[in-house]
């Protein structure tokens, strides 16, 4: 008996390898398939420039976001999607939060959670702003009234966001610093 059980340790030593194996390519496979397949640089390259649609007439969603934001990413295939419906009548504008060229338009709608979403009419003033993930359904329906000029429905919603902190200290002008001062130590 003891000449068969260095054959058995091998076998179950081989057994458990291969299912490492198995294990293994199941789980990378599994992954792959839950991934969007939609990019969130790549929609933002071909999303209207913010200074093109605050001039061209039409109305505007405007989406402030970052590519590590779990919330952009699971929207990201919804927005590419009305965006091929409803990208001839409105704008859709892309503003990364980790560029600081869009320090000004973070502080002025008062960024604190992404994605985060404004709505602006064909002269672009905001009429409206939606925080955190949103329904297609709310969005789409936002849309078609923006489209229309008629009154968005759902004006004020707010679902999951992702917390943003802007590498910028707030000043006592700063909207985020909510009327506090900044005290700065010697």
């Amino acid at each position: 008996m003891e000449s068969s059980t260095p054959i058995a340790a091998r076998v179950r030593n081989f057994l458990i390898v291969i299912s490492a194996i198995v294990l293994t390519v199941a789980m990378v496979l599994g992954l792959r398939t839950q991934t969007t397949g939609v990019s969130l640089n790549e929609m933002s390259a071909a999303a209207t420039p913010l200074e093109v649609a605050l001039a061209n007439g039409k109305p505007t969603l405007m989406e402030f976001y970052a590519n590590w934001c779990t919330s952009c990413q699971a929207m990201a295939p919804e927005l590419k999607s009305l965006k091929d419906s409803y990208g001839d009548r409105v704008n859709f504008v892309m503003l990364n939060v980790d560029n600081d060229k869009w320090l000004p338009e973070i502080l002025h709608y008062r960024v604190d959670g992404i994605p985060h979403f404004v709505y602006m009419d064909q002269t672009g003033n905001a009429i409206a702003q939606a925080i955190g993930e949103q329904p297609r359904s709310i969005v789409e329906e936002n849309l078609i009234a923006l489209s229309t000029g008629t009154e968005l429905p759902h004006a004020q919603s707010i679902g999951q966001t992702s917390a943003f902190s802007s590498s910028v200290s707030p000043t006592p002008s700063d909207p985020r610093g909510h009327g506090a001062q900044v005290v700065e130590k010697s």
